[in-house]
């Protein structure tokens, strides 16, 4: 998933969709799930802590790398986009119930 992410940040034409601010909805998206999925293979709090902070400097580096390859945008709502999916992907784990299998029993 990251990896993903890092791809369709950095692509000369990432997929369209034709809406207004649809990449805002699509950043939000990808870090609320890459979120969500991390903080359910991962329930101790100082973990998530780690993954919510390293998906977030990933966001603001991505933006920055970004601007520096000439053919894609710097946008600081990009960013707000980003942190605020991480933020809500883990709302949403605290959430719901577990998804996987054994989570949330201890053995991780």
């Amino acid at each position: 998933m990251v990896a993903g992410i890092v791809w369709l940040s950095l692509t000369p034409s990432p997929p369209k969709v034709d809406f207004e601010q649809s990449d805002k909805v699509g950043h939000f998206l990808a870090y609320g799930s890459l979120m969500f999925w991390f903080a359910q293979l991962y329930v101790a709090r100082t973990t998530r802590v780690a993954y919510a902070a390293g998906f977030a400097a990933m966001g603001v580096a991505l933006e920055f790398i970004q601007g520096w390859t000439g053919y894609r945008d710097f946008e600081v709502y990009d960013m707000l986009a980003n942190g605020t999916g991480v933020v809500l992907g883990w709302a949403a784990a605290l959430i719901l119930p577990r998804v996987l299998p054994g989570a949330g029993t201890g053995t991780r």
